[in-house]
């Protein structure tokens, strides 16, 4: 069957253009100043005996030249006009107590399946009836999430997945397929036991008449589901189904539970190209040790929908305000709430400024280097600025990738975005400076290898002493510092807190501790 391609607005934002930042890396010898790129002559007969004075230094000398997996640019862009390496060989200090683990109390994957699931699993596979066709929509973390619902409502109906759909969107414009983002044999081969995956309808079923839903209530249940399209889905034997976003409850049978994990952690892996590079720039941001990511959620549309203001100057506050009156559409939330009682409230995203004074406060040290993933900050390299200047050791997927490497990806907005999202997972602290959807879904990727270190700013109770300018520093970092002791990954039952996501908690019905630990990873 052909895919049909539609425009639908939606207003998620996802990394599309990575901004220059304005460093360089610090060389093993001069940590407290950057390095700066030489300017040569460039007359001919010069370089030429520039370059015999290199060969006769590097093969009579015994010298070597410098080489490091991170590239230094020295005019502080990213554009990589003038890129230098260097191997620098130094000792990993990952002492600091902010790149201590959390307790992971034992707990291990277990995604063992029921006796009853697996005899369901044998009727389903005689089933070449019922094929389910579903349009995910949003950007990447949105639609890995309606891809794992799609998965279990395919298994509650007994049906076959064709391959999701991935909607083109008008903000992002990128026209990628699933296989263009993920691996497509990984993903039918590892759901092989649950949901039978096609690549296309059957010539059998292109001439059905198609049952579509558009409108799906929110948080439904398996029974309502059934209810809902089995007798139609029965009858016309395909179902399509679009906007699966929250639309399927949080609370499902212990066994749909380890499929929504199955698929989160298993299936939806990054196509064989994404990979690659995404695991090359985590090499090089490992290669002086130990990294922190952060997702940082400073982009105009976000400061438009969050109802929050930016604060970088009186005139980008208004021009936010202007836009919002604009489209109020827009707004998230509660609108009779002012700016202030929405950050009071924890619902705003944590300025740059606010993100240095609470790593500061959570010990990280000034030399700790830093991914961050995000779109383009609203007011650009000076809002990041309070950050860059505390922690300088700052940098993105282009700062990392040597020319060319994303020339490939060029305009691919949700392939970019993966290649952050596999920077951001291997790191060993991660970060986000305010909720969303790949901050759901990176707890839940961390939790499931082993809860690697995970701070989730505890914004409600920590903005009033970020607001208090009479607070001593040591008094700030000390109460601070108490707000995240059960705030850095480690194990939570889902089931003690309503509305909780498997994907995100995957304790207890992913996750197993004590001797009786069973593992299909």
């Amino acid at each position: 069957m052909a895919k049909h391609k539609t425009k639908h607005l939606s207003y998620i934002t996802v990394p599309s253009k990575i901004i220059p930042l304005h460093h360089s890396l610090l060389s093993k010898s001069q940590k407290s100043s950057p390095v700066q790129a030489l300017q040569f002559p460039t007359k001919p007969k010069f370089l030429v005996l520039l370059l015999f004075l290199i060969l006769f230094l590097t093969f009579h000398l015994g010298f070597r030249l410098p080489f490091s997996p991170v590239p230094i640019n020295g005019n502080g862009s990213s554009q990589h006009s003038t890129h230098q390496w260097q191997r620098v060989d130094v000792a990993h200090n990952v002492s600091n107590e902010f790149w201590r683990q959390p307790n992971d109390m034992a707990y291990r994957p277990c995604l063992e399946f029921s006796e009853e699931y697996r005899k369901e699993t044998a009727v389903m596979a005689a089933n070449k009836r019922k094929y389910l066709l579903v349009v995910v929509s949003g950007g990447l973390n949105q639609q890995k999430i309606e891809i794992v619902d799609a998965v279990v409502i395919a298994r509650i109906l007994g049906a076959a997945l064709v391959v999701p759909i991935l909607q083109v969107n008008a903000i992002w414009g990128d026209e990628s397929e699933f296989s263009d983002i993920f691996d497509l044999e990984q993903f039918k081969k590892v759901l092989g036991d649950d949901v039978q995956v096609v690549s296309s309808l059957p010539s059998t079923h292109i001439m059905a008449r198609i049952v579509t839903d558009k409108q799906i209530p929110l948080l439904v249940s398996p029974q309502q589901i059934r209810s809902r399209y089995l007798k139609r889905f029965n009858r016309e034997g395909v179902l399509l189904l679009r906007g699966l976003n929250t639309k399927l409850s949080k609370d499902l049978p212990t066994d749909l539970q380890k499929l929504r994990c199955k698929v989160a952690f298993q299936a939806l892996r990054f196509s064989a190209p994404i990979m690659t590079l995404g695991n090359k720039l985590a090499v090089r941001m490992r290669s002086r040790g130990p990294y922190l990511a952060l997702h940082l959620r400073l982009e105009k549309d976000v400061w438009i929908r969050t109802g929050c203001l930016p604060s970088l100057s009186p005139e980008s506050d208004k021009i936010i305000q202007e836009q919002r009156k604009l489209h109020p559409e827009l707004l998230t939330g509660r609108s009779n709430m002012s700016s202030h009682e929405r950050k009071l409230a924890g619902q705003c995203p944590l300025t740059a400024q606010e993100v240095a004074r609470l790593l500061k406060a959570l010990g990280a040290p000034s030399d700790t280097r830093i991914f961050w993933a995000g779109g383009k900050p609203y007011g650009g390299p000076t809002a990041l600025q309070p950050l860059t200047r505390k922690f300088p050791n700052f940098y993105n997927k282009e700062d990392l990738a040597l020319p060319g490497e994303l020339a490939p990806f060029a305009n691919k907005s949700s392939i970019l975005a993966a290649i952050d999202y596999i920077v951001c997972e291997q790191s060993d602290v991660f970060m986000p400076s305010h909720g969303g959807n790949m901050g759901h879904l990176m707890q839940g990727d961390r939790a499931f290898a082993g809860h690697k270190k995970f701070i989730t700013p505890n914004k409600r109770q920590m903005i009033p002493y970020f607001l208090n300018p009479t607070l001593a520093k040591s008094e700030f970092n000390r109460i601070v510092k108490a707000l995240h002791q059960s705030s850095s990954g480690q194990p939570e039952i889902r089931t003690d807190r309503a509305g909780r996501d498997v994907t995100a908690y995957p304790v207890p019905e992913c996750m197993c501790n004590g001797t009786d630990t069973r593992s299909t990873v």
